[in-house]
Order: C-alpha cells, then sequence, then structure tokens
C-alpha cells in the first residue's frame, strides 16, 4: 500500500505526547506509524503511515486532533515539494483586501467591504461585484493608491515562503482578482516571479469608476495556473495554489496541494489542506521543509 505522511503544524507548540498518542491510534486502526520526524521542534512534525490508505488515516486523525490548535494534511509521501506556487493576494499574502482599503479613502469602506465579503462567500457574482464596488469609487485620486500600498501589510511567513521556495527552484507567481497597482508592489516586496492582476483606469489623476475588460476572475486564475504548469513542463502534481475565497477555488481543486489559507467556508470546506491557525510557512512545512531550509 502506498506510503502516506501525515503532517501536524501547531500554533501554540506540539509535544511528543499529543503524536505519541496519535501513534497509538493510528497502531490500533491497523496502521504501521514510524516514530515522529520534527520539522521544526515543537511547531511541525511528519509521521510516515503505511497499511492503511489515506482516507483511513484521515478518518483516525480528525477526532484526535479535533480542537487543537493544530492544521494538518495527509497526503502521498513522494513528491512532496512543489515546482509552482501560484497565490492569492488579498487577505492571502498581504493582510488585507486592498480595494475595501482603498474605499476608505472615499468614505465607503464598510458598503463596499461588505459587497467583497459576499462575493467571496460566492454569493455574488465576482465581475458584478468588482464591477460595482470599482464603480463607486470614480472620481477618486490617484494618490489614494499609493497610500493605500503604503499601509499594506504582507502576511506573515509570505516572503519565507516565497523565497524558500524560489530557492530550491521553483517559480512564483502572484495572482489576484484585484488590481496590478497592488501586485506589481507586493510581487517586488515578497519576491515572486511574476504577478497578473486586473486593470484599474485612471484619467487626469482619477480613478474613472472602470476596470479594463476581460475582468481576472476565478476561470482566469485557473487558466494561469494550466498556462504556467505547461509552460514549465510540470503536471498538475507539481504546483501548489493558495487562496481564502471562492474566487479561487478553481485553481484551489486543480492543483497538486491547494491551500485554504484563513478561508471562507466555501472554500475551506474543499481544499486538500486548510490553514486556520498558522502563518503562510506552514505551506512549507506542508512540502516538508525544514525550519532550517528557510531562507530570505
Amino acid at each position: 500500500m502506498m506510503t502516506s505522511v501525515l503532517t501536524l503544524i501547531a500554533a501554540e507548540g506540539l509535544d511528543d505526547n499529543t503524536l505519541s498518542a496519535l501513534r497509538q491510534t493510528l497502531a490500533a486502526a491497523g496502521a504501521d506509524c514510524a516514530a515522529a520526524d520534527w520539522l521544526a521542534p515543537g511547531r511541525a512534525a511528519d509521521l510516515v503511515v503505511r497499511g492503511i490508505d489515506r482516507a483511513a488515516i484521515v478518518a483516525v486523525a480528525r477526532p484526535h486532533l479535533a480542537g487543537l490548535p493544530v492544521d494538518w494534511l495527509v497526503q502521498a509521501a513522494d513528491n512532496r515539494r512543489k515546482m509552482l506556487l501560484i497565490a492569492d493576494m488579498d487577505s492571502t499574502i498581504v493582510q488585507t483586501e486592498t480595494l475595501d482599503e482603498l474605499a476608505a479613502y472615499a468614505g465607503l469602506k464598510d458598503r463596499i467591504a461588505a459587497i467583497t465579503a459576499r462575493s467571496m462567500k460566492g454569493e455574488i457574482d465576482f465581475k458584478d461585484a468588482l464591477r460595482l464596488r470599482v464603480g463607486l469609487l470614480a472620481g477618486l485620486p490617484e494618490a489614494s493608491l499609493a497610500a493605500t500600498e503604503a499601509a499594506t501589510l504582507l502576511t506573515p511567513g509570505a516572503a519565507l515562503l516565497v523565497a524558500t521556495m524560489r530557492r530550491h527552484g521553483a517559480y512564483t507567481l502572484l495572482v489576484s482578482g484585484g488590481f496590478e497597482y497592488f501586485t506589481e508592489r507586493v510581487r517586488r516586496r515578497c519576491g515572486f516571479d511574476a504577478d497578473r492582476a486586473n486593470h484599474l483606469d485612471i484619467e487626469k489623476g482619477k480613478l474613472t469608476g472602470t476596470v479594463r475588460e476581460p475582468i481576472l476572475d476565478r476561470d482566469a486564475k485557473l487558466a494561469y495556473l494550466e498556462e504556467f504548469t505547461a509552460a514549465r513542463g510540470l503536471s498538475a502534481e507539481q504546483t501548489l495554489a493558495v487562496g481564502d475565497g471562492a474566487n479561487d477555488l478553481a485553481m484551489i481543486r486543480k492543483a497538486g496541494l491547494g491551500v485554504a489559507f484563513h478561508a471562507k467556508p466555501i472554500l475551506a470546506d474543499m481544499a486538500a489542506f486548510r490553514v486556520d491557525h498558522n502563518d503562510l510557512t506552514a505551506l512549507l512545512f506542508a512540502q516538508g521543509y525544514r525550519l532550517d531550509e528557510f531562507t530570505l
């Protein structure tokens, strides 16, 4: 039977007692489970499991780990390290929704944020929601973009994730349903190889209230995943996609490792791996990177 690896990543410390108890439970279910391989002492560990399939491992691990501040996943032991990273920007690589923060300069943050939230939950069409939100910003000074970008913070672990994967040969792409103005700058700050996003129309120093068509949406994110996978001669299994909302669902379901990062329920329920407790370095541990391999 295929060898699997169960990876556990703790936000508040992981101890030998937790791992020993889990190994005993797996053994009682018929598994051959090796001693823990610590990727980072007290933080992240791999358990190599043989003898039962992945569905059975999940069935054992889920109730055992329920309620603990631990993110975990089960995957094949081979080919864990991915050679293409495609990442959403807002509420993933950066901590905020840049369009919502931009709206604050027009006194419309609450109104626009409510539309964003509905879109990210999949309740309204992304393209319609984007056009509506951008339309409300007509006449906003271009200087508001720079002020918003200056206040935008990277998510903890973002730069480490990108730099470490690049050092080990991966290509990294930032793709967003937001705007090029922000992705270009976040790409440089975080070290991505490339970025793709929507173009916000500006005339005479003010936002026109329109966005250039075609709009980059869920289907476009999937298309970029497929395009960059093919261009680099990779298989889908060699890719990693991460995001937080409904607009990321297609690329996350297609990628070899799809990650829902502090995500809305529509995405969290369908992703292979959900990160609810940790920062973006959890994606490195999920690939089997050890703490001493992390690099900036």
